[in-house]
């Protein structure tokens, strides 16, 4: 095919396993373009990269221009930063978040987000894992561009970590204790399958604003799957049932045992509580899915099984990116306010929260906060209204001065809300501290979790019970 005529998609989460196997079956009636904080140098099978990082709004804006499709594979994001603050969950909902206001911006048709199975149980039930996968899928949605939602279970592929981790249990350990978890039922997914699944759903566009569950074969327990894997590595396994093993223990061994880092093994072995199986009703079902056998892909994983560890295993630690710092904190916003309204009321509420030790000073006309201490006459910051980047949804306020700041050109606080407004988002970008870093660490920034905290309980009072505070005029407050 003409290379001008093939419609163009952007691959956000290209160089992960999924990722990099995508031109096995898109890239002959694709123009492919993979999206990398990282990469240094094109991909195989993809037509460009563009370097990207997601944490930036603008930065995406510019990553999907052009695009007709995007599709999302990012699970776990992790700012490049020397310091990072916030849940996982919290960071993966403002990557998703920026995706979907960028694709609405760049005019994108549709997106496709590979996610993971649900299992039918309460919400509020659901590991920090699960319940994360599920808001992506809602973040992406919430912009008006249209959906196409693949929800699969472990991806079997001798790249893929989840197979990696359990290829490593099999072959290490003779005899295998099995704790209760281990009898839940689930259904994996043969690499093979999900690319056939995306290639399916882009070139249907029936399947628009359509969630799907993808599986290979009948539902197995994860002791039997073990023993399948066993089975297709030629190795004579021994599983040793015990009636009680907590899932943090089971975490520890597990990480010790395959060498894969706490921080990959913690939100997999939690997820593991509960059936992870494919619903039953025919609308979850995608048109013309035909998959093939677990058999069939355990042996093929099992036949090309790489030297190298996955790119997970291989270093827990955050890409360093110099001495900034990036936090996100979330809030339950009260019901029909903004994030406008958000970052006024932080303004405001400041002053009064620790009794006259920080003074706030407003310049109307610059629009710029300068924060003092009690007595001190040069200011600790100064954050400065960043008007073109703001919104009711969206407050941006730029780190421009203070005593607190070694980088006066970089760093945003930004006020966001998603999920139909019903969240707050209050993010630090690229801050650059000014303190020794084990003087910041022990200081600056565990008293910006503490007031992050106190504002966090005066948006619940408010939620409650509204609370009136004084104007912010332009002298100090």
């Amino acid at each position: 095919m003409d290379e001008s005529k093939k419609i163009t998609v952007v691959v956000a989460g290209a160089t992960g396993f999924v990722g990099q196997a995508l031109p096995q079956v898109l890239g002959d009636r694709f123009r492919l373009i993979a999206l990398s904080r990282s990469a240094t140098k094109p991909m195989k099978g993809y037509h460009s990269l563009r370097r990207v990082d997601l944490f930036s709004l603008s930065g995406t804006r510019r990553a999907l221009k052009g695009a007709d499709i995007a599709i999302y594979l990012v699970h776990s994001m992790m700012p490049s930063a020397r310091l990072v603050q916030g849940h996982f969950g919290d960071l993966d909902l403002m990557c998703a978040d920026n995706f979907a206001k960028a694709a609405k911006d760049a005019k994108v048709k549709r997106i496709l987000y590979v996610g993971g199975l649900v299992p039918e149980i309460d919400e509020d039930e659901l590991s920090d894992h699960l319940a994360s996968r599920l808001e992506v899928e809602r973040a992406l949605a919430g912009t008006g561009v249209p959906v196409t939602t693949l929800r699969a279970g472990l991806v079997l592929g001798a790249r893929g970590s989840s197979y990696q981790l359990m290829a490593r249990l099999v072959r290490r350990l003779p005899v295998m204790i099995c704790p209760s978890w281990t009898r839940s039922r689930m259904q994996p997914v043969g690499l093979r399958d999900l690319l056939q699944a995306i290639g399916l759903s882009l070139e249907n566009t029936s399947t628009d604003s359509h969630t799907y569950d993808v599986a290979s074969g009948e539902s197995l327990s994860y002791v039997q799957l073990m023993k399948a894997t066993a089975r297709s590595l030629g190795l004579k396994r021994f599983f040793l049932g015990v009636p009680l093993l907590s899932t943090r223990l089971s975490r520890l061994w597990v990480s010790l045992t395959t060498g894969a880092p706490k921080a990959l093994v913690a939100p997999l072995v939690e997820s593991l509580k509960h059936d992870m199986v494919v619903r039953s009703d025919s609308s979850s079902k995608l048109p013309g899915f035909k998959p093939e056998s677990v058999w069939q892909h355990l042996e093929e994983a099992a036949s090309s099984t790489p030297r190298n560890a996955p790119r997970a295993f291989r270093s827990s630690k955050r890409q360093s990116a110099g001495d900034k710092v990036h936090s996100v904190q979330r809030f339950s916003m009260p019901q029909g306010r903004s994030a406008a309204w958000a970052a006024e009321r932080y303004l405001r509420w400041l002053p009064t929260a620790f009794f006259g030790i920080i003074r706030v000073h407003f310049d109307a006309e610059l629009k710029r906060y300068d924060f003092y201490l009690a007595g001190w006459s040069q200011s600790l910051l100064s954050l400065q209204t960043d008007e073109s980047a703001s919104h009711e949804r969206r407050h941006v306020l730029r780190i421009v001065d203070g005593l607190l700041v070694f980088d006066h050109d970089r760093g945003h606080l930004e006020f966001r809300s998603t999920l139909d407004q019903s969240t707050l988002l209050v993010a630090i970008h690229d801050f650059v501290p000014s303190l020794p870093w084990w003087m910041y660490r022990i200081s600056q920034a565990q008293a910006h979790l503490f007031v992050m905290w106190r504002f966090r309980r005066h948006l619940d009072r408010i939620e409650r019970q509204p609370v009136s505070l004084p104007e912010l005029g332009s002298g100090s407050a």
